[in-house]
């Protein structure tokens, strides 16, 4: 009991306490935030969803149903819904966009639902797609086999990352049609949107689409493999020549290394000669 009578260790047991009880305060205001910032709808569920559709099926921004949105977070809450709108918001240039009353407007609901986070988060998220995009791509170079990231968050600059872009024409930041509502429909249904055919005048293509669903938020981009099939059908089989050029291309490599990705079972098999999936078994 003379220990704790000492004045140096009571006052150093009473800076501890602060600095514990500084840090149960900060990490519970933290995932109060965070459950906060979760609650509500998502934005797409909201009658002034931001984007409408063209006679060409593209998604075009609303500066309309943006200021609707705008004005109806401002009186209620939805944090969820409000920080998509602010993202839409601030992808789209809103800020030159509206009037000084309605900017000033617009500046606080900027304040009220933490926008500074708001803008790089979706980004944060989908970097790690934007490498897996990159890598799938290159791996098959002058294939007719565009591989591409949409962030759905933007649907009218939805492109963030594209490979053999030249097989459709599309670019970075070009936009996408209504995806995002077909893939909401699709999940609701328990479907993939796995080898799908389009065709658009002319031109065939074999497609699938991957949804990139985040918890809380639903589905905010997608991951989309689009192979020319003319191409190939029309150019690639053409001629023996086309066909070994493109065969070199699916089996080229930049590099060689020594690791192993084969069971036990199929590594001994391939010590002793078994040269490919289908060795032996005809």
């Amino acid at each position: 009991m003379e220990f704790l009578e000492n004045p140096f260790v009571t006052k150093l047991i009473a800076e501890i306490a602060a600095v514990l009880i500084i840090f149960v305060v900060g990490l519970l205001i933290g995932r109060y935030r965070e459950r906060k910032h979760q609650r509500g709808k998502s934005l797409d569920e909201y009658d002034f969803y931001p984007y409408a559709s063209t006679r060409e099926n593209f998604a075009e921004f609303s500066l309309h149903d943006f200021r609707l949105g705008m004005h109806y977070f401002l009186r209620n809450t939805d944090s969820r819904a409000a920080r998509q709108l602010i993202f839409i918001g601030e992808q789209n240039g809103v800020r030159q966009a509206l009037e000084s009353e309605e900017r000033h407007a617009y500046e606080k609901l900027f304040t009220k639902y933490g926008g500074t986070s708001v803008v790089d988060d979706n980004r944060e998220f989908l970097d790690n797609y934007r490498n897996l995009v990159r890598l799938i791509g290159r791996t098959f170079p002058n294939m007719g086999i565009e591989v591409l990231l949409h962030d759905l968050s933007n649907p009218t600059r939805s492109i963030v990352s594209i490979e053999s872009g030249e097989v459709t024409g599309r670019t970075l930041e070009m936009g996408t049609t209504t995806l995002l509502i077909d893939l909401k429909k699709r999940r609701a249904q328990n479907q993939d949107k796995l080898n799908y055919e389009l065709n658009i005048g002319s031109r065939r293509f074999k497609c699938t689409t991957i949804p990139i669903v985040r918890k809380d938020y639903g589905v905010i981009g997608a991951v989309c493999i689009n192979i020319d099939i003319n191409y190939i059908r029309d150019d690639v089989l053409a001629s023996a020549e086309r066909v070994q050029e493109f065969l070199r291309n699916y089996c080229r490599t930049d590099m060689q290394l020594e690791e192993n990705i084969l069971s036990r079972d199929e590594y001994q098999k391939a010590l002793q000669g078994k040269k490919h999936f289908r060795d032996g078994t005809r």
